[in-house]
């Protein structure tokens, strides 16, 4: 599983149009009930679920982070991560500052029985009021196909949907990222069109995939994931 995510030197280095890469995995919809919070910019809410945990990254997650999202295969479609466990540490507390800021929201995927992140969904906005948003998911291959990503990534992009102004959600996967394409259209996206040499990666460039989700299509899909013939 992999995600193109943005981290703070990226965030001073490139352009803030930059995207973000999507990862799959598979799970039926239960979005778990959230520890109530008023103003996100304050502190994400907890959502507790049965078999994981979605809340905001904290410091103590850092080294897991490392060894779950920096082995080759996750890696492989992605901008490099940090490449140590400051690094990762840094990359938490600008993740902090920026939902303070009301730019984003970065959240940790914690499995049952773990203590730790092993993953992440990160929703930062693209234009005013939050109007229109990128999202990309990252989790270390031992969880691929638990459930994990998807039950993580429908629970955040369902809270960005009901607590900000967001109307559109955009994500880019590689072209031959098959995990992140099944991913996004498990999710219900719409792909929209292929960003010819849009990733440069090791030196190459990579065609992506754009895909798109606006909220009257979430409230859609959600009714049906919570239907109970499902």
């Amino acid at each position: 599983m992999n995600t193109q995510l943005i981290t703070p030197a990226q965030q001073v280095m490139t352009n803030p149009m930059t995207n973000l890469e999507p990862i799959r995995f598979d799970a039926p919809y239960a979005a778990p009930a959230p520890e109530l919070v008023s103003d996100w910019t304050k502190g994400l809410p907890i959502f507790q679920g049965q078999r994981m945990m979605l809340r905001e990254l904290a410091k103590t997650d850092a080294k897991t982070l490392l060894s779950m999202l920096s082995t080759e295969e996750v890696a492989k479609f992605i901008s490099p991560p940090p490449t140590t466990p400051q690094g990762f540490e840094k990359f938490i507390q600008w993740a902090i500052r920026e939902r303070e800021a009301g730019r984003q929201m970065t959240f940790g995927m914690v499995p049952e029985g773990f203590d730790h992140a092993v993953g992440l969904v990160q929703i930062r906005a693209i234009a005013p009021r939050f109007s229109v948003a990128e999202w990309g998911f990252a989790v270390g291959s031992p969880f691929w196909g638990t459930g994990l990503f998807l039950a993580s990534a429908r629970t955040a992009v369902d809270f960005a949907v009901q607590h900000t102004e967001v109307n559109r959600l955009e994500a880019r996967a590689v072209v031959q990222n098959g995990r992140g394409n099944g991913a996004l259209r498990k999710m219900g996206a719409v792909q929209e069109g292929v960003l010819r040499g849009s990733l440069l990666k090791d030196g190459q460039y990579l065609d992506q995939i754009m895909w798109s989700i606006v909220a009257s299509d979430w409230y859609q899909a959600k009714a049906v994931w919570e239907s109970p013939v499902n």
